[in-house]
């Protein structure tokens, strides 16, 4: 007998069975968690969740480590989209699977746990540009499959935009440090304050197999504001990175923040840090911006002011901020209302978006770089040239570190595929289950493990970091509020169910089979499946 889609069924008059579905026979197939689904690292969370709820944390951490070399920095930083995505969130809250990633993170530097290295040393080279999470993540895949990597940063500290845009109150500069060294030590090489001008060159003297470009995003835009000659006026890349080196600028009692993204909810609350009022004047309202919500409303807990639905026409002596009222049309679109507001600012910090520095690309012109700096790259992640692939944020995409650290375990399986003259397949995505398809017979209420957190009438005061981590008994029992959605786990709900005999325990870590002759298609097993493991397909008979 044979199984295939329920689209299209045949004519199957000639089939036998009792049951109400006798045209239909159930078979076990493991669908797409949607956290998985959401991450943009490709991580299989629900695997290293079910290896957390077990207390099995070393082969968790190795799990997670399979997709993403930098636990303990997502666990801090990743704006987690796989917990938007959670099934439980229609429940009592989502997973929190970013406190476990982090929980996961800290405890292997706490008992050294070393990656491992899992493919065939090629002798091949590969030379990474820039040090942010692109190219550490590039790297360390690289340097997993067996490859020697180098990456040449133009900074003086590895982690572009993680240590020079992140402030330490959300990423302590220690944990990223330690993420760094560990893919040193898997023979990565590092060059610090090396700026490459010329690729073309550097491959070539180098003896470089192939390139990956993973240059960050350093360039604050600007934008047309008549300015008073005494006015000052900051970008936010430049004010947070020099925070980042430990150079504090002056600015005053008073700062406003010019923009809604991210980088401005930072450079607010870092300048709040500093000890200055501090305002932040974006043209549209807050359901509109497009920074995260909750960035927002830990700025106004800290103290912030926001001042929605404005817009800098000009900055004037006397630190003054001519800001005009804007209103939202049909469309959320901010328009004049050519009625216009004085606000006092010493030092306005402009938080429009980056560009980034291409420069380095220019000896080869067949690469198109456009206006904003970023490149076109194919499915493989290759540019025009040959060898020479890019991700983060240099390739169009949304700018956030584990999208770049997505982009570096592309890339780096494509490397790996073209250095071994072979092409690399990516595995093909299975259906997204819904909270919908789950029957959640089991389910009782348990509420999301909540971090310790610094007061807010504190933490505006410190660069200490804000979160605490939870306990390795809150870790294992927010692993264990994981629905395991789309994937059996065991809980014999089918084996109990079947009226008729027809499933087949195979041992624990074997899971089921179905006994046909005795199955009837009453679809009891899948009605009982609490994860939607189980699906009625429709069966053809071979008639000879």
């Amino acid at each position: 007998m044979k199984y295939k889609d329920m689209t299209n069924p045949p004519d199957l008059s000639l089939s036998t069975g009792t049951g109400p579905q006798q045209r239909q026979v159930p078979v076990y197939e493991d669908y797409l968690p949607p956290c998985n689904h959401a991450c943009p690292a490709g991580e299989n969370i629900q695997s290293w969740l079910d290896l957390s709820q077990a207390e099995r944390y070393e082969d968790a951490w190795n799990r997670l480590l399979e997709d993403n070399p930098m636990p303990a920095v997502h666990g801090r930083v990743c704006y987690h989209p796989c917990e938007t995505s959670c099934n439980r969130v229609n429940v009592d809250g989502a997973v929190s699977i970013h406190a476990v990633e982090r929980f996961l993170g800290d405890l292997a530097f706490e008992n050294g746990w070393k990656p491992k290295i899992i493919g065939e040393k090629s002798n091949k080279q590969v030379l990474i540009v820039g040090g942010g999470p692109s190219g550490l993540s590039a790297a360390y895949h690289l340097a997993r499959l067996g490859h020697q990597v180098e990456i040449r940063d133009a900074g003086p500290i590895a982690g572009g935009m993680m240590h020079f845009g992140i402030p330490s109150y959300r990423l302590p500069r220690d944990i990223l440090a330690a993420e760094v060294k560990r893919i040193e030590d898997m023979g990565v090489t590092i060059t610090l304050n090396h700026k490459v001008e010329n690729l073309k060159t550097e491959k070539e003297e180098g003896n470089f197999d192939a390139v990956f470009v993973a240059v960050g995003a350093h360039i604050g835009r600007s934008v047309e504001i008549p300015i008073n000659i005494n006015s000052d006026t900051l970008d936010a890349v430049t004010f947070l990175r020099d925070i980042g080196m430990g150079n504090t600028p002056k600015i005053g009692k008073r700062v406003a923040i010019y923009g809604g993204g991210n980088t401005a909810m930072d450079a607010a609350r870092t300048a709040k840090r500093l000890g200055a009022e501090t305002m932040v004047i974006y043209r549209r309202d807050r359901k509109n911006m497009p920074a995260h919500d909750f960035e927002a409303a830990e700025a106004i807990e800290e103290g912030v002011v926001f001042h929605w639905l404005r817009t800098i026409v000009e900055l004037d002596e006397d630190s003054q901020v001519k800001v005009e009222v804007m209103e939202l049309d049909n469309n959320g679109r901010p328009q004049p209302t050519g009625t216009y507001e004085i606000l006092k600012a010493d030092t306005v910090i402009l938080a429009l978006g980056q560009n980034i520095d291409s420069a380095l690309l220019k000896t080869f012109p067949e690469i198109e770089v456009e206006s904003d700096g970023v490149v076109a790259v194919d499915e493989q992640m290759m540019t025009a040239v040959h060898g020479v692939f890019a991700g983060g944020d240099m390739v169009p995409s949304a700018r956030t570190v584990t999208i770049a650290t997505g982009h570096g375990k592309k890339a780096a399986r494509n490397i790996d595929a073209y250095l071994r003259n072979t092409q690399y397949q990516q595995p093909l995505k299975s259906h997204i289950v819904e909270h919908k398809e789950l029957n959640l017979w089991y389910n009782t209420d348990a509420d999301q493990s909540e971090q310790p957190a610094i007061p807010p009438e504190q933490r505006n005061q410190t660069f200490e970091e804000v979160l605490g981590g939870l306990s390795q008994d809150e870790a294992t029992y927010e692993a264990s509020r994981c629905y395991s959605c789309g994937n059996c786990f065991e809980c014999d709900g089918c084996y109990g169910a079947c009226p008729e005999g027809a499933i087949i325990k195979l041992g624990k870590g074997k899971f089921y089979d179905v006994n046909e002759a005795l199955c009837t298609g009453c679809t009891a097993c899948t009605l009982q499946c609490p994860t939607a493991a189980i699906h009625m397909v429709e069966k053809t008979i071979n008639i000879t």
